[in-house]
């Protein structure tokens, strides 16, 4: 079997580089070995791991038969986090049918019914802000994320519980995304308790916390499965044989779109941010937009503004909320892009390579949302939260975040870049957010001059 070309050097290197710097590392090897290319990251004896972007090889994955491809021992390096029984370790048709039992309360008429609640929460968080005030946006994003996540798919209400698990929950996110600490996922001999001080002995203690709280939650809320939110239906959910889940089923599923969910979606709004003040004329265009709604728009008229839908797509095409797609491990030998990859060889979509194809979008490094008002793409083009059977569950529920978040915040104030330099990204985890130096600030309140506009 002919390989794609790739580096020579031995895998511990290629894995260290791939965790020190990703984008840099992805770029250089499709720059030397064009697309698709292999590396080798999974160990002595690791499998041809394929980086694929071009739209014809990312058509022929997410479309190919659901027996074509397993996920083998890929998303071991999370089983720590989200637990054994979590949806991302699921494969076929356990897989399939948790997905349909998670879908509903995070699509349609169960999302619109969020969209008063996200705003509130946006708008309490941000009431104190002041004229002339520097702000730490990622961290109020952050914020304000963690407790969308907790109200709409917990359904937790504000109290000292809920308090309680905001408190835990960014210092734990801050460990776990640290460069040092990310690399005991993927190396077993580092996962040792050896005292709370420990790296590993950290985790688990701060891991113990939260899990006590969402615990005790599921507990509470046993029989009370009126709720709109995502606990409550998985809570009353049943399979075929008329059993629901057990406690531990549901905190993972639980803590996984907890920690997928929230910091993902708040480093994409800090993106969303910074392009938006990059660009003048980006801003103005939008903030009409949302002035030609009024001063209390409905959500979904919001959420339907094309301008507003085309720049949360640019800014996810330019940083999507995560490198690469799920990764499959070939199960019957496939023939992607005129290679026929072997059993065991893993096939990695890789979409910030695929979103800055210059063939696709001309100008790639530029911030253009007009390219999504002007044309749409294919799924095989565009797929910020990956594609085929394993997409991200809650990517209607991210987009709704972040729409309502921006309309919320630039409608009431106006925001200015401060000049600290250039902007790079910097690695979060599985996300990217601009480096330390992004900082906006307040210039002034636009609420009180939107309503006097509008009378």
């Amino acid at each position: 079997m002919k390989l794609p070309a790739g580096p020579r050097v031995p895998f511990f290197l290629q894995a260290l580089q791939m965790i020190a710097n990703p984008i840099a590392y992805l770029e250089r090897n499709a720059s030397r070995y064009g697309d698709p290319f292999t590396l080798h990251l999974l160990g002595g004896n690791s499998p041809p791991v394929v980086f694929l972007s071009h739209p014809e090889g990312i058509q022929q994955i997410f479309t190919s038969a659901a027996g074509a491809f397993e996920l083998g021992k890929i998303t071991d390096p999370f089983r720590p986090l989200t637990g054994s029984q979590s949806l991302i370790m699921q494969d076929g048709a356990k897989h399939q049918g948790t997905r349909q039992l998670l879908m509903p309360p995070l699509h349609g008429e169960r999302l619109q019914s969020y969209g008063n609640q996200i705003c509130d929460i946006t708008a309490e968080a941000i009431a104190h802000w002041q004229p002339d005030t520097p702000l730490n946006l990622r961290q109020a994003l952050s914020s304000i994320s963690l407790k969308t996540i907790l109200r709409v798919v917990f359904g937790m209400n504000p109290g000292e519980r809920a308090h309680q698990l905001e408190l835990l929950i960014e210092p734990f996110l801050e460990s776990v995304n640290s460069t040092l600490n990310s690399v005991q996922f993927f190396w077993n001999p580092l996962q040792q308790d050896l005292g709370p001080w420990s790296p590993w002995g950290k985790f688990l203690r701060q891991q113990q916390q939260i899990d006590e709280l969402i615990y005790a939650e599921i507990r509470d809320r046993r029989g009370q499965t009126d709720g709109s939110d995502v606990l409550s239906m998985l809570m009353s959910a049943q399979d075929e044989a008329g059993k629901g889940m057990g406690e531990a089923e549901l905190r993972d599923q639980l803590i996984t779109l907890l920690l997928l969910g929230h910091d993902t979606t708040a480093s994409a709004l800090t993106w969303a941010f910074y392009w938006i003040h990059q660009d003048s004329e980006v801003r103005s265009q939008l903030v009409a937009e949302l002035d030609s709604l009024g001063s209390h728009p409905n959500p979904m008229a919001v959420a339907q503004l094309p301008f507003l839908q085309a720049v949360c797509q640019e800014a996810l095409r330019l940083y999507p909320i995560a490198l690469i797609s799920q990764p499959r491990v070939v199960k019957e030998a496939v023939e992607i892009q005129g290679y026929e990859f072997a059993p065991g060889t893993v096939l990695v979509p890789c979409i910030y390579l695929a979103h800055r194809r210059p063939e696709v979008y001309p100008e790639p490094l530029t911030f253009k949302p007009q390219r999504f008002c002007d044309r749409k793409f294919s799924p095989y083009e565009y797929f910020p939260f990956g594609g085929g059977s394993r997409s991200c569950i809650g990517m209607a529920l991210a987009m709704y975040e972040m729409k309502l978040v921006l309309a919320t915040v630039l409608s009431r104030y106006e925001l200015a870049l401060c000049d600290r330099g250039p902007i790079r990204p910097h690695r979060r985890g599985i996300t990217f957010v601009p480096s330390a130096n992004f900082q906006l600030v307040v210039k002034q309140r636009r609420s009180a001059v939107l309503s006097a506009a509008m009378r």
